[in-house]
């Protein structure tokens, strides 16, 4: 397994990866055969980035058993989804800001995030394992409220896409069997999810798949797999921990 990460050091973005709280730097591109330089940073010393970035972040919905059972929905045929806007982007360390004008409910919702590691159109589930590049943690964030303020209409795009409402990282670790992984959300402390990633409707290969028969799907594109039961508010100044074995922790401050 491997863990690799972007980061900010000696002034410019670069590419690496990280063991022990070391991080070894790599030249160019993450997806096309990067190559390592021997430069070492110690981890402290480097300001973490999102570890890609996507032409387009794809939440999905309604894609486990456990919270459909509570929530008395039925099984897709296909994965519902939504696009968040790339200008939500955000790292690990990086403050999830309330929207100005918004007093209503945020929520963190801890999701496993598959990163697209190349070039897909309507690729079958067979050949959808060599485009995944690798795994990541999410926090979807949202603004609960403004979702059905027009009953003619869910707001998904606007109540998902503020500012810092697209938080992953901190690493994308390679080379993982996400079907033995659990997903925790850890707030102000308190431990509010924690869900197996077998329990999805759709896996990682159907869901990579399934998409790419409705859009070419890009290097570096994050896909969202959902979330399960848990998920709820934040408070003005909570700390919220996406923590998945394997790949680590998303740690931010909802400020």
């Amino acid at each position: 397994m491997t863990l690799w990460l972007r980061f900010e050091a000696d002034g410019s973005e670069q590419i690496g990866t990280l063991e022990n709280d070391t991080v070894t730097v790599w030249t160019g591109d993450l997806f096309a055969d990067p190559q390592p330089t021997g430069q070492r940073f110690p981890l402290a010393a480097v300001r973490v980035l999102a570890p890609c970035v996507p032409s387009k972040l794809i939440g999905l919905w309604n894609n486990f058993h456990e919270r459909a059972a509570k929530e008395g929905l039925q099984r897709p045929t296909h994965p519902p989804y939504f696009i968040k806007g790339a200008n939500c982007y955000a790292a690990h360390g990086d403050a999830i800001r309330r929207p100005a004008g918004y007093a209503g409910m945020v929520v963190f919702e801890a999701e496993l995030g598959i990163v697209i590691g190349k070039r897909a159109t309507a690729i079958g589930v067979q050949d959808a394992p060599a485009a995944i590049f690798g795994y990541t943690c999410v926090n979807d964030v949202t603004a609960r409220e403004l979702l059905r303020l027009d009953p003619a209409f869910v707001h998904w795009t606007r109540a998902k896409s503020f500012d810092t409402f697209g938080v992953f990282g901190p690493v994308i670790a390679t080379g993982l069997d996400p079907s033995s992984l659990r997903v925790r959300a850890v707030v102000a402390g308190e431990e509010r999810q924690n869900y197996p990633v077998s329990d999805m409707f759709f896996s990682p290969a159907e869901i990579v798949s399934l998409l790419s028969h409705d859009m070419t799907l890009e290097p570096g594109d994050v896909i969202a797999c959902g979330t399960s039961v848990g998920a709820g508010p934040l408070q003005d100044g909570d700390t919220v921990e996406v923590a998945i074995d394997g790949i680590g922790g998303l740690i931010n401050r909802f400020a």
